[in-house]
């Protein structure tokens, strides 16, 4: 490169094509994709009585409702922080299985590598294994090459809107759904959605693949930060292979420089240059070795998982730690603990929430009302909200150390219908004789009650308080 020359910061994408492997971690691989997708596509079908006035989708994404149906779980709005502690739970999940054996998740679980291994199966299954591929990428166009293609096309658009609609069904009854895009009547929404998903499905799976690992997502960066010398990831033992060469010369390490390894890539890599970050640990070189050694009578292992503290021992020519130790150690226990931790307050928050909830909120203009027989009066603006799935009525009532009459703006009596599954606002005035506030008679705490009276005789009767403040003159 001559001195005028700009250095090149991305280099033009070399097509990969893996070569069909088996083995242990292959078919790890092919049963998680199985699972994943199969959970995917699968679980939007699946019904859940809720009873009436409620939806029977089992996972069900309700923004008309402002819900989220899981199961037997109903999540509210004002309950967003149980998302917040799932999302966090995920996130020190993924620096435990990272911490104990580095971009696992990468190599199995991610989106990108789950549909890039399907995407790569239909290419294998219409176009042939890893040479045949080469053979029709380098050839000149043509009818096969053009028939072929297409075909394969065609196939990973019908997966990419497989994945758009099965996506759209999370946040619509799938059954009607379905219907509606079949016979054109569905929303806008619902159309776009589904094509920008299919597209990009479409794309990242079938052309970006490897590129969006190594320049669009952030976590080979990351995951340094996340990882010791402790931490098991994929690695050659070069101390065992090199140097490289026919088993027959004397001298030759174990590796027979055949290939394997680096043709089974999906990011098309050389293992025995040691950690790269391009590196998902996918452990298809490790099968792709193994058979290898298999046929020339060497021991299995020349790759495989190991640690950087495992490295220099065998190198000394000491026995390596055993695998427990690595995964059970401070950073991976510390991880867990928080992990439990965080998920244990989730279980203990949901069974403590209530089907009744409230807010209240004192009118501050003007703070109180002196009325002509010289009582106080204050009024509050609530909100109650009936998370049962039929309509409910509320009663209500005050604990003070004064003396309070309470009065519901519209009601009859101190109680109201709240409708099934919904928020309605609710006026409260609170009146106080004058001589009945004491010695603090600005500021008198007060605790409003709030009472499901269609279960009064139940042991399980849901009652709920909110605390406020009555507001009166200073004498």
């Amino acid at each position: 490169m001559s001195s005028t020359e700009e250095p090149q910061l991305y280099a033009a994408r070399e097509p990969i094509f893996p070569r069909r492997i088996s083995g242990r971690f292959r078919s790890m691989k092919w049963g998680l994709m199985a699972v994943m997708l199969g959970i995917y596509y699968i679980t939007p079908w699946i019904r859940w009585d809720r009873g009436p006035n409620l939806p029977d989708q089992a996972v069900l994404i309700d923004i008309a409702g402002r819900r989220f149906f899981f199961f037997m779980i109903e999540i509210w709005p004002h309950e967003f922080y149980f998302i917040a502690g799932l999302l966090i739970m995920a996130g020190l999940g993924l620096f435990l299985f990272t911490s104990a054996a580095g971009r696992v998740w990468c190599g199995y679980a991610c989106p990108q590598t789950v549909w890039t291994d399907l995407f790569i199966l239909v290419e294998r299954w219409i176009e042939g294994d890893r040479n045949a591929r080469i053979r029709l990428h380098r050839q000149p166009w043509n009818w096969e090459k053009l028939v072929k293609n297409i075909t394969k096309w065609w196939v990973w658009f019908a997966i990419g809107l497989a994945t758009g609609g099965a996506w759209v069904f999370y946040f619509a009854d799938a059954p009607t759904l379905f219907w509606a895009l079949v016979t054109g009547t569905a929303n806008p929404i619902a159309y776009i959605t589904m094509l920008v998903l299919a597209f990009t499905t479409f794309f990242f799976g079938g052309f970006a693949r490897e590129q969006i690992c190594i320049y669009a997502c952030p976590w080979p960066r990351i995951q340094a930060a996340m990882m010791d010398e402790d931490t098991l990831t994929i690695g050659y033992r070069d101390w065992r292979g090199e140097p490289r060469g026919k088993q027959n010369v004397e001298g030759n390490g174990d590796c027979i420089d055949c290939m394997a390894c680096v043709n089974v890539c999906p990011m098309g890599i050389d293992i025995r240059n040691g950690q790269q970050l391009a590196c998902i640990t996918c452990g298809l070189c490790i099968d792709a070795c193994d058979i290898t050694m298999d046929k020339i009578g060497r021991p299995r292992g020349l790759i495989s998982y190991m640690a950087l503290t495992d490295e220099t021992r065998e190198r000394a020519g000491q026995v390596p730690k055993s695998v427990w130790s690595h995964v059970f150690r401070t950073r991976t226990i510390l991880y867990t603990v928080l992990w439990g931790g965080v998920g244990l307050g989730l279980v203990v928050a949901l069974f403590l929430r209530t089907n009744i909830d409230v807010s209240v909120t004192p009118v501050r203009n003007p703070t109180y009302v002196v009325l002509s027989d010289g009582s106080i009066r204050n009024t509050y603006d609530m909100r109650l909200r009936n998370k049962h799935g039929e309509d409910r009525w509320f009663t209500f009532s005050a604990t003070a150390p004064a003396t309070f009459v309470l009065w519901l703006e519209g009601a009859e009596g101190l109680r109201v219908l709240v409708p099934a599954n919904e928020t309605m606002e609710q006026r409260l005035y609170v009146i106080a004789a004058p001589d009945s506030l004491g010695a603090e008679a600005e500021r008198t705490p007060i605790r409003l009650w709030i009472s499901d009276e269609s279960e009064n005789d139940s042991p399980r009767a849901e009652r709920v308080h909110h605390d406020t403040i009555f507001n009166g003159k200073d004498d």
